[in-house]
Protein backbone atom coordinates (compact mmCIF):
# COMPACT_ATOMS: atom_id res chain seq x y z
CA UNK A 1 0.00 0.00 0.00
CA UNK A 2 1.83 3.17 -0.99
CA UNK A 3 -0.94 5.90 -0.57
CA UNK A 4 -2.99 6.90 2.10
CA UNK A 5 -6.85 7.52 1.52
CA UNK A 6 -8.10 9.11 4.75
CA UNK A 7 -11.93 9.45 3.11
CA UNK A 8 -12.05 6.16 1.98
CA UNK A 9 -10.88 4.95 5.37
CA UNK A 10 -12.89 6.74 7.84
CA UNK A 11 -15.87 5.59 5.17
CA UNK A 12 -14.81 2.00 5.51
CA UNK A 13 -14.09 2.31 9.55
CA UNK A 14 -17.84 4.52 9.68
CA UNK A 15 -18.93 1.16 7.40
CA UNK A 16 -17.85 -1.46 10.24
CA UNK A 17 -19.00 0.74 13.49
CA UNK A 18 -22.42 1.11 11.65
CA UNK A 19 -23.09 -2.49 10.68
CA UNK A 20 -21.66 -3.46 14.19
CA UNK A 21 -24.31 -1.15 15.80
CA UNK A 22 -27.22 -2.09 13.81
CA UNK A 23 -26.54 -6.58 13.99
CA UNK A 24 -26.28 -5.28 18.23
CA UNK A 25 -29.70 -2.97 18.29
CA UNK A 26 -31.52 -5.05 15.65
CA UNK A 27 -30.43 -8.78 16.61
CA UNK A 28 -28.80 -8.25 19.90
CA UNK A 29 -25.32 -9.88 18.83
CA UNK A 30 -22.22 -8.31 18.82
CA UNK A 31 -20.33 -7.95 15.61
CA UNK A 32 -17.23 -10.19 16.50
CA UNK A 33 -16.13 -11.61 13.38
CA UNK A 34 -13.91 -14.79 14.47
CA UNK A 35 -16.72 -15.79 16.83
CA UNK A 36 -19.68 -15.07 14.12
CA UNK A 37 -17.13 -17.24 11.57
CA UNK A 38 -16.68 -20.02 14.02
CA UNK A 39 -20.21 -20.62 14.77
CA UNK A 40 -21.64 -20.33 11.23
CA UNK A 41 -21.53 -24.05 10.49
CA UNK A 42 -22.98 -24.86 13.71
CA UNK A 43 -25.78 -22.23 13.22
CA UNK A 44 -26.98 -23.98 9.86
CA UNK A 45 -28.29 -27.12 11.99
CA UNK A 46 -30.11 -24.77 13.90
CA UNK A 47 -31.81 -22.65 11.37
CA UNK A 48 -29.95 -19.46 12.60
CA UNK A 49 -29.02 -17.83 9.27
CA UNK A 50 -27.81 -14.51 10.29
CA UNK A 51 -23.95 -15.49 10.74
CA UNK A 52 -24.18 -16.92 7.45
CA UNK A 53 -25.34 -13.67 5.97
CA UNK A 54 -23.29 -11.61 7.39
CA UNK A 55 -20.20 -13.70 6.17
CA UNK A 56 -21.29 -13.41 2.85
CA UNK A 57 -22.26 -9.66 2.82
CA UNK A 58 -18.46 -9.48 4.06
CA UNK A 59 -16.84 -11.20 0.99
CA UNK A 60 -19.55 -9.24 -1.21
CA UNK A 61 -18.15 -6.23 0.29
CA UNK A 62 -14.08 -7.03 -0.81
CA UNK A 63 -15.52 -7.92 -3.95
CA UNK A 64 -17.04 -4.86 -4.10
CA UNK A 65 -14.25 -2.46 -2.81
CA UNK A 66 -12.38 -4.03 -5.50
CA UNK A 67 -14.45 -3.83 -8.66
CA UNK A 68 -15.61 0.23 -7.37
CA UNK A 69 -12.46 1.79 -5.82
CA UNK A 70 -9.76 -0.47 -8.03
CA UNK A 71 -7.71 -1.68 -5.30
CA UNK A 72 -5.33 -4.07 -5.73
CA UNK A 73 -4.35 -6.49 -3.46
CA UNK A 74 -0.64 -6.92 -2.12
CA UNK A 75 1.87 -9.03 -4.19
CA UNK A 76 2.77 -12.18 -2.00
CA UNK A 77 5.79 -13.62 -2.82
CA UNK A 78 5.16 -17.35 -3.70
CA UNK A 79 8.75 -17.54 -0.90
CA UNK A 80 6.41 -16.43 1.52
CA UNK A 81 3.15 -18.29 1.14
CA UNK A 82 4.55 -20.97 4.02
CA UNK A 83 4.83 -17.49 6.30
CA UNK A 84 1.44 -16.54 5.59
CA UNK A 85 0.16 -20.15 6.37
CA UNK A 86 1.80 -20.04 9.86
CA UNK A 87 0.42 -16.84 10.51
CA UNK A 88 -2.90 -17.39 9.94
CA UNK A 89 -2.93 -20.44 12.44
CA UNK A 90 -1.58 -18.10 15.01
CA UNK A 91 -3.94 -15.16 14.35
CA UNK A 92 -6.31 -18.08 14.93
CA UNK A 93 -5.04 -19.78 17.58
CA UNK A 94 -4.62 -16.05 19.05
CA UNK A 95 -8.39 -15.30 19.08
CA UNK A 96 -9.45 -18.24 20.50
CA UNK A 97 -6.77 -18.00 23.23
CA UNK A 98 -7.85 -13.90 23.62
CA UNK A 99 -11.53 -14.69 23.15
CA UNK A 100 -12.07 -12.63 20.21
CA UNK A 101 -9.72 -11.02 17.32
CA UNK A 102 -8.69 -7.70 17.87
CA UNK A 103 -11.02 -5.74 15.13
CA UNK A 104 -13.72 -7.64 17.78
CA UNK A 105 -12.36 -6.14 20.77
CA UNK A 106 -11.34 -3.00 19.16
CA UNK A 107 -14.48 -1.88 17.37
CA UNK A 108 -17.35 -4.13 19.20
CA UNK A 109 -15.38 -4.26 22.75
CA UNK A 110 -14.00 -0.57 23.20
CA UNK A 111 -17.28 0.92 21.60
CA UNK A 112 -19.02 -1.20 24.83
CA UNK A 113 -16.38 -0.14 27.36
CA UNK A 114 -15.58 -3.93 27.92
CA UNK A 115 -12.35 -3.44 30.14
CA UNK A 116 -11.29 -7.00 28.93
CA UNK A 117 -11.17 -5.41 25.17
CA UNK A 118 -9.73 -2.14 26.16
CA UNK A 119 -6.82 -4.22 27.78
CA UNK A 120 -6.75 -6.39 24.96
CA UNK A 121 -6.84 -3.64 22.16
CA UNK A 122 -4.02 -1.53 24.45
CA UNK A 123 -2.01 -4.55 24.13
CA UNK A 124 -2.58 -5.29 20.53
CA UNK A 125 -1.59 -1.72 19.72
CA UNK A 126 1.24 -2.03 21.94
CA UNK A 127 3.10 -4.87 20.15
CA UNK A 128 1.86 -4.30 16.70
CA UNK A 129 3.92 -0.78 17.39
CA UNK A 130 6.92 -2.60 19.24
CA UNK A 131 7.00 -5.12 16.41
CA UNK A 132 7.01 -2.33 14.05
CA UNK A 133 9.37 -0.54 15.14
CA UNK A 134 11.83 -3.67 15.33
CA UNK A 135 11.17 -4.84 12.26
CA UNK A 136 11.76 -0.98 10.45
CA UNK A 137 15.46 -0.69 12.59
CA UNK A 138 16.56 -4.12 11.48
Amino acid sequence: MTEFTPILALLGGGLIGLAALILLLLNGNIAGISGIVSSSIQSLRKGDFWRIVFVIGMMVGCFLSYFLFDYQPPQVPKSSELILIVAGLAVGLGTVIGSGCTSGHGVCGVGRLSIRSIVATIVFLSVGIATATLVGVL
